[in-house]
């Protein structure tokens, strides 16, 4: 006999539609009784019959994701990897399929959601300001994204940026540096929130930013930083400690330290920023900010079938997501040598 939403709630004794909204995984719903239903589903062999739920819904329970990467390194990053694998699960958990849009498509991506009926889009990473992107973004087609907000009722899912480079460049002067130097990503709404962050952080601790230590360089690009950090270390004055953009551009700025004979924790200091893993086997462990990657795919999802399972009561929303600074060697405290 097949196994009902009815049955399960019994089972569960709560209601159908709560049954219904968490195995949608809606916020709505607390998380402890989402994993009630869906262990309870899972034991009593319950399966979403897909074709019957697309022609009773009207819904193809497909959702487009959005993701360019000028470095090329994307889907082999371990931050991106990790959104991508939660934004998989979480979908998976609700019944949908996650498709990718391509940007080498000769069909715009408005076209392509529609030509492939997505009930919604989810937009990890592009050029938000580009012509074919605002048009995607002021259609009538249900989208979350990341690191952006616009005014068209699209929930935005934001790491908290600000909080990640305070927390460093505090790190970094409490450690007894003054001549930090800063090495961020292309412009971009992410960029100029940690630009904003560190120089309010720097006023903040009374520490003079020197305009010569401002670079620079592409997001997860080795090559890049290694460029910036060569110019970084030719100033007659040189920074004692330099902060880069992601922990992967941080290994192209490590190899050029090695190449002029400076060693990250001992004769100068390095910080980065997503904590991947990487960052943990670097000797020195480098000191970096981890971002809740796994949280940041959840709440992408969470926030966009919210729109489409309620279109109705949805309400867009900003949502927040902190992550924590992890503290390595690779910092050196210079009160320590005073």
């Amino acid at each position: 006999m097949e196994v009902t939403l009815k049955d399960i709630a019994r089972e569960c004794n709560v209601s159908f539609s709560t049954v219904s909204k968490a195995l949608k995984n809606s916020s709505e719903i607390s998380q402890k009784t989402i994993d009630l239903v869906n262990k309870t589903a899972k034991r009593m062999g319950y399966h979403t019959n897909a074709a019957a739920r697309a022609l009773r819904t009207n819904k193809t329970y497909s959702l487009g994701v959005i993701f360019e990467d000028i470095t090329g390194s994307g889907l082999q990053h371990q931050y991106f990897a990790t959104i991508f694998d939660s934004i998989n699960v979480h979908a998976n958990k609700a019944g949908y399929n996650i498709t990718f849009l391509s940007h080498n498509s000769s069909q715009s991506y408005l076209a392509q959601a529609k030509y492939r009926r997505c009930d919604g889009v989810i937009i990890v990473s592009t050029n938000f300001y580009r012509e074919d992107i605002q048009t995607l973004i002021e259609s009538n087609i249900p989208m979350s994204m990341l690191d952006y907000k616009d005014n068209y009722n699209h929930s935005s899912v934001m790491s908290d940026n600000r909080t990640g480079i305070r927390l460093i460049t505090e790190n970094i002067i409490q450690n007894g540096h003054k001549k930090i130097a800063f090495i961020h990503g292309e412009e971009s709404d992410v960029t100029k929130l940690r630009m904003t962050s560190f120089r309010q952080t720097m006023k903040k601790n009374n520490v003079e930013i020197c305009s010569d230590y401002i670079k620079e360089a592409i997001y997860h690009d080795p090559e890049a930083s290694f460029k910036a950090t060569e110019m970084l270390i030719q100033e007659k004055d040189q920074p004692t400690c330099i902060i880069y953009p992601d922990d992967f551009a941080a290994l192209g700025g490590i190899q050029a330290l090695a190449k002029h004979g400076l060693m990250p924790g001992k004769n100068i200091s390095i910080a980065g920023y997503d904590g991947i893993l990487i960052s943990s086997l670097l000797t020195p462990k480098l000191t970096t900010y981890q971002q809740d990657a796994k949280e940041l795919g959840k709440q992408l999802v969470a926030q966009l079938l919210t729109n489409i399972e309620y279109p109705e009561t949805f309400k867009a929303e900003t949502v927040k997501v902190t992550g924590h600074l992890l503290s390595g060697a690779s910092i050196v405290n210079l009160n320590n040598k005073q």
